[in-house]
């Protein structure tokens, strides 16, 4: 098919590309030049594992265009994907100017019947107001035209398999027709007999957001336990395998840590809050989801002040992960905000390393932290270790050298990378999330 994605941002490109990889000629458009000049010379703007080498490969084999404009690209596209941005406003409603900016271009480019497929996530009913203002921008005796939702549900760092591989696929639509070209264009997707779930736009548009406040959920209450083991002297280790093998429960997204971070999650739970406000019901367990990851992430923070009883003032600690997780350079709403803007603020110096985060740091934060070219160096003259993710490099360091290089054998673990009992025979103060600290002073 002749598709166009506009919008080049996380979810448009890792979309683009893959449809092209699929055998689509696919011409990618964005507002941004800059972005786009980068992208035809095969350089990609954000960090996702395999990415860089599939741009590449159809760009050079002619499935994959950057573009800067509409014009050349609506209207030989039989479908039009939107995946623009919807970041959050002051009050945490999605802002949705991008997307309309888009629908109305396109209503004023259209000719022959083209599906509009909204990608962004977009707050219920959206579909429907796209709708309409394509229509009214086409104006009388514009071409048909359909509108339909299709929410993504990749998972940074491992978005292309995401999206080759998915566990399912959803489709909101008004109509037969717009149903069967959006399983046409899955079907390469699906040969494993992964679903192709084709519903009304609204509930596809509620999809997005419950998928992604259910997985919150589940880590704000794991994390929440963790909190209530830490007082009962009981292990959130083994009450999370206790629990996990209930096949009702499972083990995905039930481990404990300083709290989830990135760009979807806590911006999602936001709008689905928002949305029952504006439909005068309140989302209560939402906003306990919410509430108990903005206190997880102060969660090391608290147990480093304890440890050094508040005495941090020009006292030098290591960071080991400043992206939100692990295989990509996404800071966003990440845990290692929170803990480096407290403890700076409280006169603490950091040396802090990240395997592709550290450009995204300096961003932030400028020239307030030294950065360090592997984990090892970020020791040097610090007195503690605090992780903040879970970078599989950290997960089986050399503990020898680690004691070596620390001023004092402490360390800080808010992903429960290492057994306390492994950090108590190698003579460490070890501090974890719903573990009793081992050693403390």
């Amino acid at each position: 098919m002749n598709l166009c994605v506009v919008g080049v941002g996380y979810v448009g490109l890792v979309a683009a590309t893959c449809l092209a990889e699929s055998g689509n000629d696919v011409v990618a458009v964005d507002s941004d030049a800059g972005k786009i000049e980068r992208l035809q010379a095969g350089e990609i703007p954000i960090f996702e594992p395999g990415l860089l080498e599939l741009v590449g490969r159809n760009l050079r084999e002619g499935r994959l265009r950057f573009s800067t404009g509409l014009a050349e690209a609506v209207p030989s596209a039989e479908v039009i994907f939107i995946a623009v941005g919807t970041p959050p406003d002051p009050n945490g409603a999605a802002d949705l100017s991008a997307v309309f900016a888009v629908a109305d271009e396109i209503g004023r480019r259209l000719s022959g019947y083209k599906l509009v497929v909204l990608k962004s996530t977009v707050p219920v009913g959206t579909a429907e107001k796209v709708e309409t203002i394509i229509r009214e921008s086409a104006g009388e005796g514009a071409p048909e035209f359909e509108v339909a939702s299709n929410p993504e549900f990749m998972k940074e760092g491992a978005a292309i398999d995401d999206f080759m591989r998915p566990d399912r696929v959803v489709v909101g639509v008004a109509s037969d027709r717009a149903a069967a070209i959006l399983r046409e264009l899955y079907a390469p997707f699906v040969r494993t007999e992964k679903p192709i779930l084709v519903m009304d736009r609204r509930s596809a548009e509620m999809t997005k957001y419950v998928s992604n406040a259910m997985l919150a959920a589940k880590i704000s209450f794991i994390n929440e336990m963790a909190n209530l083991c830490e007082h009962l002297d009981a292990d959130i280790n083994a009450v999370r395998r206790g629990i996990g093998f209930d096949s009702r429960i499972g083990f995905q997204f039930l481990f404990p840590g300083i709290g989830y971070g990135g760009s979807c999650f806590p911006k999602d739970v936001d709008a689905l809050i928002r949305l029952g406000t504006e439909h005068n019901y309140q989302a209560r367990i939402l906003a306990a989801v919410q509430a108990v990851n903005a206190d997880q992430k102060r969660a090391l923070v608290d147990k480093v002040r304890g440890h050094f009883q508040n005495r941090l003032q020009g006292k030098t600690l290591a960071l080991w992960g400043l992206a939100f997780k692990p295989q990509t350079d996404d800071m966003r709403e990440a845990p290692a905000q929170e803990i480096l803007r407290e403890l700076l603020a409280l006169g603490a110096r950091f040396r802090v390393h990240d395997p592709v985060a550290m450009a995204e740091a300096k961003k932030l934060f400028g020239e307030s932290l030294t950065y360090c070219d592997n984990p090892y160096q970020a020791l040097e003259g610090a007195s503690a270790l605090l992780i903040a993710t879970e970078w599989n490099e950290f997960r089986r360091p050399n503990f020898s050298r680690i004691k070596e290089l620390l001023l004092e054998p402490v360390i800080f673990d808010g992903r429960n990378l290492y057994e306390p009992e492994v950090m108590a025979r190698w003579g460490f103060t070890y501090y974890s999330i719903g573990r009793k600290p081992v050693n403390e002073p």
